[in-house]
C-alpha cells in the first residue's frame, strides 16, 4: 500500500456516508490522518472505526455544518487532536430538488447554508493551518453547477457558487501556498440515487436493472459513477502526483457535461 498522504491531517465533510465516507477511508489508506465530520454521530462512529479496523487513523466530531460556529469547532478539533491540517475536503450538503415555483426562499437559503456557507466557513476556519502547511483544499460540487436543470435550480445555484469560489481561493493560494480545486461528480451510486432509481423503478414498472438502464439512457451519460471514484481524485489531487492541479474545475459526471 503506498502511503503518500502519510504525516498528513485531512478533514473531510459529509463523511459519514456516500462520496465523503469514500474519500475518508481512501485517503486514510494513502497514510493520511482523518478527521470525519457530518450531523449523524452513529454513522461517523461507524466509519471512523472502519478506517481503524484497516489500519487507519481517524477521529469523529458531529456537527451541522450550517451552524455559524461548526468551521472553527471542526478546525479545532483537528488541531487539538493532531496539531496541523494539510488537506480539506468540502463534501457535505445535499440541494432540494423540484418546480421552481414551488421551492420556497427557506429552501434556497437551507441550499447554501450547508454546502456552501459551510464550506466557505470551514476553509476560512482551515486557511492559516493550511498556509502554514502548503495544504489543500478540494470541494465536492456537481455537474450541475455547469449544466443546471429544471429541477435543479437550487443544487445547480450553489454548485455554480462553488465553481466560482474555486476560481478565486486558487487565486489566494498562489499567494499563500495552498491548492484549491473543485470536482463536479455526475450521478453517483449513493443512498440518494438508490432513492431516485427506486422510484422510476415504480413508476415504470421496471426491475432495478431496467431502471438504470432507462436513467442511462435518459441522462444521455456512459453510465453512474462509484463513490470510490471520485475519492481516488480526491487522493490524486492532494497527493505528491496532483501538484498541477489547480484552480482546476474537474468533471466526473460519464459524460452529462456537453459543453465547452
Amino acid at each position: 500500500m503506498q502511503q503518500g498522504l502519510k504525516d498528513k491531517v485531512s478533514i473531510v465533510t459529509g463523511a459519514s456516508r456516500g462520496i465523503g465516507r469514500a474519500i475518508a477511508g481512501r485517503l486514510a489508506s494513502g497514510g493520511s490522518t482523518v478527521v470525519l465530520t457530518a450531523r449523524d454521530q452513529q454513522l461517523l462512529e461507524s466509519a471512523a472505526a472502519e478506517i481503524r479496523a484497516a489500519g487507519g487513523t481517524a477521529e469523529a466530531i458531529a456537527l451541522d455544518l450550517r451552524q455559524a460556529d461548526s468551521g472553527e469547532r471542526a478546525a479545532q478539533f483537528a488541531i487539538d487532536r493532531f496539531g496541523r491540517i494539510d488537506i480539506v475536503v468540502n463534501n457535505a450538503g445535499a440541494t432540494k430538488r423540484g418546480e421552481f415555483l414551488e421551492l420556497t426562499d427557506d429552501d434556497f437559503a437551507d441550499g447554501f447554508a450547508l454546502k456552501y456557507f459551510g464550506a466557505v466557513r470551514l476553509t476560512r476556519a482551515c486557511w492559516t493551518h493550511l498556509k502554514a502547511a502548503t495544504g489543500s483544499v478540494v470541494f465536492i460540487s456537481g455537474a450541475g453547477g455547469r449544466t443546471p436543470g429544471a429541477q435543479f435550480t437550487i443544487g445547480g445555484s450553489v454548485n455554480a457558487a462553488l465553481l466560482s469560489l474555486t476560481k478565486a481561493l486558487a487565486d489566494l493560494g498562489l499567494r499563500d501556498g495552498v491548492q484549491v480545486n473543485t470536482i463536479n461528480p455526475g450521478t453517483i451510486r449513493t443512498a440518494r440515487y438508490t432513492t431516485r432509481l427506486n422510484a422510476l423503478a415504480k413508476e415504470r414498472g421496471l426491475d432495478p436493472a431496467a431502471a438504470e438502464r432507462e436513467y442511462i439512457k435518459n441522462a444521455a451519460i456512459a453510465r453512474i459513477g462509484e463513490p470510490e471514484e471520485i475519492a481516488a481524485m480526491v487522493e490524486l489531487i492532494v497527493g505528491p502526483e496532483g501538484k498541477m492541479f489547480h484552480g482546476a474545475l474537474i468533471d466526473m459526471d460519464a459524460g452529462s457535461t456537453k459543453t465547452i
